[in-house]
C-alpha cells in the first residue's frame, strides 16, 4: 500500500488563519501600553516652575590651532616700571604764556669801501722850469714817504732830442745813462724819511712833455 505523506499543520495553519497573528500583536501592544502607563504614574510630579532636565551637549572638539609665536619681552628701559605697558604719562602742558620776540637789531648797510692802493715809497712830480728857443729845462721833484732813508732812480723818455746836462742841487751827483730817446739818473746819496730832492736837466730839440716819467718804477704826476 502506498503511504500518504503527512502534511505540516504549523505554517499552513498560520497562513490559513491570519487572525491569530493579528490577535497576538494586539495583545503585545496592550501589554506594552500597560507597562508604560504604570511607569509614568510611578514618577513623582515635577514642582511648579521647574525646568525639564537639560541633556548634556557633547563638547565640540576644537581643531588644532596654528602655533602662535610668543614674542620675547622687551628689555626694561631705565626709569620705566616692568609692569608698565608704555611710557609714563606726561604731565598736562599748561597753556603757554605769550612769548615776546626780542627786538631785531637794525641792519646797517655799508657801502663797499674802495681799496687804497699802496703808496710808493718815493713819489715824483714833473714840471718845466724854463723854455727857450730850441730847448727847455725840466725838473722832477721827489719826496721820500717811507720810514727809512733810500736811494732813487728817475727814468725819462722823450722820443728824441739831445741831453745837454743833468744835476741835483745841494747834494753829490749821481750816475746818468742815456738811451735812444731818453735817459736814466741814479741818485748818488740817499734821501732821509720825509725828505725831498729835485733832479733838473737841460734838453734840446725835444718836446717839453715826456712820453714817460717814473721814479723807482712809479709814474710821476704833473703831465
Amino acid at each position: 500500500m502506498r503511504r500518504v505523506p503527512r502534511s505540516s499543520h504549523g505554517p499552513v495553519a498560520i497562513a490559513s488563519s491570519p487572525w491569530i497573528v493579528v490577535g497576538a500583536g494586539v495583545v503585545v501592544m496592550v501589554v506594552l501600553l500597560i507597562v508604560a502607563l504604570s511607569a509614568y504614574r510611578g514618577r513623582s510630579p515635577a514642582p511648579d516652575g521647574a525646568l525639564p532636565p537639560t541633556l548634556p551637549v557633547p563638547s565640540t572638539v576644537a581643531a588644532p590651532s596654528a602655533p602662535t609665536t610668543v614674542s620675547s619681552p622687551a628689555p626694561a628701559l631705565p626709569g620705566l616700571s616692568g609692569r608698565a605697558s608704555g611710557l609714563p604719562p606726561s604731565p598736562t602742558p599748561s597753556s603757554p604764556s605769550p612769548s615776546v620776540a626780542p627786538p631785531k637789531a637794525p641792519v646797517v648797510t655799508r657801502s663797499p669801501s674802495r681799496a687804497v692802493p699802496d703808496q710808493p715809497a718815493m713819489t715824483g712830480r714833473y714840471r718845466v722850469v724854463q723854455s727857450f728857443d730850441g730847448g727847455f729845462i725840466g725838473e722832477v721833484s721827489m719826496v721820500n714817504r717811507s720810514s727809512r732813508s733810500r736811494g732813487w732812480t728817475v727814468r725819462l723818455e722823450f722820443g728824441g732830442g739831445r741831453l745837454v746836462t743833468t744835476w741835483v742841487e745841494g747834494v753829490p751827483q749821481g750816475t746818468v745813462r742815456q738811451f735812444d730817446g731818453g735817459f736814466t739818473y741814479a741818485s748818488g746819496v740817499d734821501v732821509p724819511p720825509g725828505g725831498s730832492v729835485s733832479l733838473r736837466f737841460h734838453l734840446e730839440r725835444a718836446p717839453s712833455t715826456p712820453r714817460g716819467c717814473t721814479v723807482d718804477g712809479a709814474r710821476c704826476s704833473g703831465f
